[in-house]
């Protein structure tokens, strides 16, 4: 005789009286099942795109220098317009992804992947590469804070350090892809006898496959956050999407308070936000979280980028197979298990501290591979492999943690707009490490990491100066701080409360 199965367990009712009742349920962790792994991962893969894209063109930089016969200046422009275009992605990106929601912003960002990596892979000239390039950016800059704000806002107050430092394992996965579509693309071309220098169209324009894909899930799985929701759109709204995220039985009490009429300042001009972001209370976070940002993004650009590139000259060798491969296994080995490692420490010790650790690891790295720049034989093997434990210190350390140090820096109604503005840090770091990079190698080889060891030797003292860490703090109930007493919860959750 077979056993009677249990009756279907019903969905926890949840009772809304105030916006914050929706960040203060969220944050809790009590809500573990529905869609929200899903929006995570979605997010994740938003990052993915981005990483793709600044890095499929590296492989590609001498080739589109020799095709459309570019001097130093152009090829500079072509390399840089990405990241110009993601600079001003981010200055407004981050203001409308508060504005308008994290939903509307991150469906309509796609549309300039998909069009740009197309216009990239066919570009008939220089310029037209450049202007494909920098909408590539933009979509990067808006991009970008939308993705980080649906990772903070859909993960539990303990979880949320190491869920948003995902991000950075993400990255090295996207890039070492790049690198592993490069050795079936380069087999094909050479067994039809085609030209070396046409393998970065094909690798650029597979952007747009992605992209598609990652348009198709969000419409499916995609909800709005519901902490942004409940300030902007109302409790109502909020409801609806805890009910479809998390499956939870969500209602608003007839007492509720109206978000939207009580709490102005959850809605604020460019300038106000920009205005609060350095004010006295945030200076040091934003000081913090940009000097971070920058240094990180200044010292990738200069070494990551251009990894490949950097083990050839230590090898001192020009075999294409070789950049590629190394390219592949350093990202694989160093930089996807640097960047776990920080994700998994993230939530333990906090993100400035793991900062200060990598910011200290990259600088003994670049000092021992700069020295180690003239030597050959085994010497030279081990100087790349000191390359590679900089990129673990990297993605293990300030790589995952800049960014993390910026979306837990500030609650809800300003996270877009800190992430955007931090984001000014990151863009302006890789213009200054990609223009770097090719003018101190043509001057000093590669004893440029050497005088590159000075940008980590800054960020540790800032860093030791500035004392600010978001870890253990609830930066949301910041924007609920005049409302209620510390301590007061209105949120009803059956079956968790007396």
């Amino acid at each position: 005789m077979s056993a009677t199965p249990p009756p279907p367990q019903a969905a926890p009712r949840v009772v809304l009286r105030s916006a914050q009742d929706v960040t203060e349920l969220v944050n809790s962790g009590k809500l573990q099942k529905g869609k929200s792994l899903a929006i995570t991962l979605i997010a994740l893969g938003g990052i993915f795109l981005d990483a793709y894209d600044f890095t499929s063109l590296a492989f590609g930089i001498p080739y589109i220098a020799k095709d459309f016969a570019l001097d130093p200046g152009m090829l500079a422009l072509v390399s840089a317009s990405i990241m110009i275009g993601a600079l001003v992605g981010s200055v407004v990106g981050g203001y409308f992804v508060d504005r308008l929601g994290r939903f509307k912003v991150f469906m309509a960002d796609m549309v300039f992947f998909v069009v740009a990596a197309i216009a990239c892979a066919l570009a008939p000239d220089a310029w037209t590469l450049v202007i494909a390039r920098f909408i590539m950016g933009v979509g990067i800059g808006v991009d970008f804070p939308v993705a980080f704000s649906f990772l903070a806002e859909y993960a539990s107050q303990r979880k949320k350090g190491g869920t948003v430092s995902l991000w950075q394992p993400m990255w090295y996965v996207a890039v070492a892809s790049t690198f592993a579509l490069l050795i079936p693309v380069y087999f094909l071309f050479q067994g039809m006898n085609w030209g070396e220098n046409h393998m970065w169209r094909v690798v650029v324009g597979f952007g747009a496959v992605p992209a598609l894909i990652i348009m198709v899930f969000r419409q499916k799985y995609m909800a709005e956050s519901p902490s942004w929701a409940a300030q902007n759109l109302g409790l109502d709204e909020a409801a609806q999407i805890l009910r479809k995220t998390y499956g939870v039985d969500a209602e608003v009490a007839a007492d509720a308070v109206d978000p939207r009429a009580e709490r102005k300042h959850f809605q604020m001009t460019l300038t106000q936000a920009w205005g609060k972001l350095v004010s006295t209370k945030y200076r040091a976070r934003t000081v913090l979280a940009g000097v971070i940002n920058m240094g990180q993004s200044m010292e990738y650009y200069a070494v990551g980028f251009f990894v490949g590139q950097i083990v050839l000259a230590l090898l001192h060798t020009q075999n294409v197979m070789t950049n590629i491969v190394s390219s592949l296994i350093l990202n694989v080995c160093f930089g996807v298990t640097g960047g776990f490692l920080g994700a998994r420490l993230s939530g333990r010790i906090g993100p400035r501290k793991l900062s200060l650790f990598g910011f200290s690891g990259t600088f003994v790295c670049m000092v021992i591979a700069g020295s180690l720049s003239n030597v050959e034989g085994a010497w030279s093997i081990v100087g790349s492999l000191v390359v590679g434990l900089l990129i673990f210190c990297h993605a293990a350390g300030p790589g995952a943690q800049g960014m993390t140090m910026a979306t837990m820096s500030y609650p809800t109604s300003l996270r877009g707009a800190g992430t955007g503005f931090t984001q000014i840090g990151v863009r302006l770091g890789a213009i200054a490490g990609l223009v770097f990079w090719p003018l101190a190698t043509a001057a000093f080889g590669m004893k440029a990491l050497l005088v590159l060891a000075v940008v980590p030797a800054i960020a540790i003292l800032v860093i030791l100066v500035n004392k600010w860490d978001p870890h253990g703090r609830d930066i949301d109930a910041e924007d609920y701080e005049s409302e209620a007493p510390a301590g007061a919860l209105s949120t009803t959750v059956e079956g968790t409360r007396p």
